[in-house]
């Protein structure tokens, strides 16, 4: 009997779906194949022309499966639920179980990696890591927080298989462990920054001078980063404490004087500069650590030197017929962000690029650590709000491309950001990245150019000195192909900056080139940059 029951049940379910299988949350076990798939496309079509609820982390957002390029394989989805099982316990089973197959997807490998490529900036968070921070002078631990990152590679398997389910699909995230630890920073406060700040610091000037540290510029210029070998180190910020002491000190010192152009003859005389003589902060300050920590005298002696001037009569006789060849100003910016455009600046004020010599910002400015005189300022990360070592540097690349382009100089490397910033020219600007984006041009003219930065507090200029051969016109394009930013929800309590984000857009540049001396005129080729939109952020969503 038993026999005969199964035989029966396997002739009658023959040709339908096997029994307890659901797609998509959908069940369609024992259905024909041609009702299983009507029921499906019933059911399921309807939700494949919705945006897609997707929850990466805390974070929640849609993806439209249009743009994205998902679509319904319906054959191949019914595919998936097999044939009927012969295994009698299987077939008993059924009855009691479900088994959910999810709907067969085909994808556009490339819109959906676009789509994901527009989730990972919002959700991808690098660890930060432990550090010291000071209230005044009092030391707070801030422990280190390990980052995330969207693992793209399964996230397409699982947006495939769930996008259709009509519920919020969870992508999935992998972590990104930050490399100190809370025992770590405990450390460096016991041994470092509480001894840093227990006292002021006395620099021994020539002629009867002296500086003092007090404990709250101590505070302002020490840092901390991971060490190679583990744990944190300590990282003094010259460009603080020469600022603290400068004023101090500046009665022994004789400032040098740099060479000039006289432009009240034609063409223009160079005024000569002069050497000067004063305090080697980097030699002074090269124990200042030990004796932070320490238990000696909190003292040390400042180091002088010889002081030449930063552009010599010899930069200025090698420009030739010297006079302004280009001139271009930036400004917008915040006070944090002045302080590393105004470092940078210092470190390109004066440079001489040869004829056929090419220039890298990247090298003349880093690294751009604290070590180096930069500090902690506004950037943006990948359309939001952040802040970053170095921030605002950018702006000294985009004024000197804008410089090096108006002077006809041959551009050799620059990239645009991937979010437009309102204070630039939409497609010709430049960011930086220490050690990974560089700004760099080659001077082609048969003399040399010398570069000159002016900064203020809410400005900078960069102005280029030399043989005038080129007089430069930028053809800008209109801002086409508009995409519009998506919207991401970020938890209460989240790390949030909220922003109505921007559309991006793309737009084209070309450089008409005329020279002085032939009246010849060049086009250089067209450039064409794209900004992504910056997405709108809503804190506490």
């Amino acid at each position: 009997m038993l026999a005969l029951v199964y035989v029966a049940d396997l002739l009658i379910s023959s040709g339908s779906v096997p029994r307890g299988v659901t797609v998509a949350g959908v069940p369609v076990g024992g259905l024909s194949l041609a009702d299983a798939e009507q029921t499906l496309r019933t059911q399921i079509e309807p939700r494949t022309t919705v945006p897609v609820q997707v929850t990466v982390g805390e974070v929640g957002t849609q993806i439209d499966p249009t743009t994205a390029g998902l679509a319904v394989d319906w054959e191949g989805t019914l595919d998936r639920a097999g044939e009927q099982p012969l295994n009698p316990i299987t077939r008993i089973t059924s009855f009691f179980t479900q088994r959910e197959i999810g709907v067969a997807t085909t994808v556009d490998r490339v819109a959906v990696d676009g789509a994901l490529g527009e989730l990972g900036p919002i959700v991808d968070r690098q660890p930060v890591e432990g550090t010291v921070r000071f209230d005044g002078v009092t030391p707070v631990a801030v422990d280190p927080v390990p980052g995330q990152q969207l693992d793209k590679e399964h996230a397409l398997d699982v947006l495939a298989r769930d996008w259709a389910s009509g519920r919020p699909v969870n992508l999935p995230l992998f972590p990104l462990p930050a490399l100190t630890t809370p025992e770590d920073v405990a450390t460096a406060i016991e041994e470092v920054a509480r001894p840093a700040v227990s006292a002021p610091v006395t620099v021994i000037g020539e002629e009867g001078s002296q500086g003092v540290l007090e404990p709250a510029v101590i505070a302002a210029a020490l840092s901390f980063e991971p060490a190679p070998e583990g744990g944190l180190e300590p990282v003094l910020n010259p460009t603080v404490v020469t600022d603290a002491l400068e004023d101090q000190l500046a009665g022994s010192e004789r400032e040098p004087v740099d060479a000039s152009l006289d432009f009240s003859t034609n063409p223009a005389t160079v005024v000569p500069s002069q050497d000067g003589r004063g305090v080697d902060y980097e030699a002074t300050l090269a124990d200042l650590l030990a004796v932070l920590t320490g238990t000696g005298p909190r003292e040390i002696t400042a180091v002088y030197s010889d002081q030449p001037a930063d552009v010599t009569t010899e930069d200025l006789q090698a420009l030739g017929t010297a006079g302004v060849i280009s001139e271009y100003q930036t400004g917008g910016f915040a006070a944090d962000s002045g302080i590393n455009i105004r470092r940078a600046a210092e470190l390109i004020n004066g440079v001489v690029v040869g004829p056929g010599e090419t220039f890298s910002l990247d090298a003349a400015t880093g690294p751009r650590t604290p070590a180096n005189g930069y500090v902690e300022a506004g950037v943006i990360d990948n359309g939001q709000p952040a802040r970053g070592i170095a921030g605002g540097v950018s702006q000294v690349s985009t004024t000197l491309y804008n410089a090096a382009y108006f002077a006809g100089l041959t551009d050799v490397e620059h990239r645009a950001h991937s979010f437009y910033i309102s204070r630039y020219p939409p497609g010709r600007e430049a960011t930086i990245a220490d050690g990974a984006i560089d700004m760099r041009f080659r001077n082609d003219t048969p003399t040399a150019v010398l570069i000159q930065t002016a900064w203020t507090p809410s400005s900078l200029t960069v102005r280029l000195l030399g043989t005038k051969y080129y007089e430069v016109e930028s053809l800008t394009g209109p801002r086409t192909n508009p995409t519009s930013p998506n919207t991401v929800n970020v938890p209460e309590g989240e790390p949030c900056a909220p922003s109505q984000g921007a559309p991006g857009f793309t737009i084209t540049d070309t450089r008409r080139v005329t020279d002085v001396r032939t009246g010849e005129v060049r086009t250089d080729p067209t450039t064409t940059t794209r900004y992504n939109p910056s997405p709108r952020v809503v804190c506490g969503g």
